[in-house]
């Protein structure tokens, strides 16, 4: 059987994910052919590790202006984006034109004209587009499909969804690229997508109206100032005001931060060890956003990212009763330790309250791996092409990418002008 070739272009933190899988438990059916990045100490990295720690050969490599020559020397039938979320668009749609499908980290890019770039080059050129949704699959979160999906709780009517960032991995946005808005969206868009696309897939429906709220109140130096804070500093490594700061970060004593990020400052010029107090943070910690979707329901969202513990809360009100859902996920720091504790829920409950019975929980058999399980049952999905095997239907498309970052830019544009935003207004599908 002949392989399937890939190429991936970005080798920061969320890449491994990806080329380990196929260097191990996807070898017989996939090939990796080619690493592209604007940084060649960190493809030698990520090499390293091919070859050390996964037993596999270095594949050959190529700078992000040589992206067309990799394609055409090494012809991959996918790319795998795991660049900066800014870039993403750039290299999915050249992908398409070159002729390849594509798998895309999440989000599937930042802002609305992007999002129209996409689409219509999807459109062109008829290649797939896989976004990697992976809380889609940890099994809580099937669960809740399978549940609304069953008539439990009759017609949805509202949501309730509370996000919690912790200290440790809420603080780790405000260090690194996503602290800038031109290169994430704000966690509106970078993270929340997860969590608008998941509202999405439950209950089957599309954002309508959304109105929001967002402000800095913790990170970034002028909160720091109210605060009483009084010691800035530009970055942790080699800072003797870092020694004492609970919000910095080591590089230099993590093998791998250092050798995707430190070794490589010179010819990458990015900063991974930022101040999360310093004065250039354009992103939101605090936000607050109302959706209304196509089907009528409502919902009420929150996002902090500075708070004492990690996880989250979900209300879904029926017409049949409610379902309580929390869950409580162990934080981490981006490519800082073992991906399979990354997001790794440590606690979670799932209760259903019909409208006139007793309540009850529901048992779910929870499976091992990052981010609740979702990471190796979505790699198994897409390495394996299981799709349409699946009576979830959780394999998530371009369509699916863009209508949840809808949400979140939808919910940037609400915040700087103060009006709801009319979703439908900003893509013409």
């Amino acid at each position: 059987m002949k392989k399937k070739r890939y190429a991936q272009v970005g080798t920061g933190g969320r890449a491994r994910l990806f080329y380990e899988a196929i260097a191990t438990r996807y070898g017989e059916i996939c090939e990796l052919v080619a690493f592209c990045d604007l940084s060649q100490k960190r493809m030698d990295f990520s090499n390293s590790l091919l070859e050390n720690e996964y037993s596999y050969h270095r594949v050959p490599t190529y700078k992000s202006a040589d992206f067309d020559k990799m394609v055409e020397l090494e012809k991959p039938d996918v790319i795998i984006v795991t660049s900066v979320d800014r870039t993403h668009d750039t290299y999915i749609i050249r992908a398409m034109e070159l002729g390849c499908d594509v798998i895309t980290e999440k989000p599937i890019t930042t802002d609305e004209h992007k999002a129209q770039d996409i689409l219509d080059a999807q459109k062109r050129y008829g290649r797939s587009i896989r976004v990697a949704f992976n809380y889609r699959y940890a099994p809580h979160h099937s669960k809740i499909r399978e549940l609304i999906a069953s008539q439990t709780i009759g017609e949805v009517y509202s949501v309730h969804f509370e996000w919690l960032l912790n200290t440790e991995h809420g603080a780790d946005y405000y260090r690194r690229w996503h602290r800038n808005k031109v290169n994430s969206g704000g966690l509106l868009v970078h993270k929340s997508t997860h969590h608008f696309d998941l509202v999405n897939f439950w209950l089957g429906t599309q954002p309508k109206t959304v109105f929001a709220f967002g402000a800095l109140n913790f990170y970034g130096q002028a909160a720091a100032q109210k605060r009483g804070v009084e010691k800035f500093y530009y970055r942790c490594h080699g800072n003797e005001h870092a020694k004492d700061d609970p919000f910095a970060i080591d590089l230099e004593s993590n093998p791998t931060l250092k050798g995707l990020y430190l070794d490589a400052e010179e010819e990458s010029g990015y900063i991974r060890d930022r101040s999360v107090f310093s004065d250039d943070v354009s992103i939101e910690d605090t936000m607050a956003v109302l959706v209304k979707y196509k089907s009528g329901a409502m919902m009420s969202y929150s996002l902090n990212s500075y708070l004492p513990w990690e996880g989250f809360n979900v209300s879904i009100n029926g017409s049949k009763g409610r379902i309580e859902y929390t869950a409580l996920e162990k934080p981490y720091i981006n490519a800082g330790g073992d991906k399979r504790d990354e997001g790794a829920t440590t606690f979670h409950k799932v209760r259903v309250c019909p409208l006139l019975a007793a309540p009850y929980e529901v048992a779910i058999e929870m499976t091992e791996g990052g981010h609740g399980g979702g990471d190796p049952a979505m790699l198994d999905d897409i390495f394996l092409e299981q799709a349409s095997f699946d009576p979830l239907h959780r394999a998530a498309d371009h369509t699916d990418g863009l209508r949840s970052i809808l949400t979140g830019i939808a919910a940037n544009k609400s915040i700087a002008s103060g009006l709801a935003v009319d979703v439908d207004s900003l893509l013409s599908w």
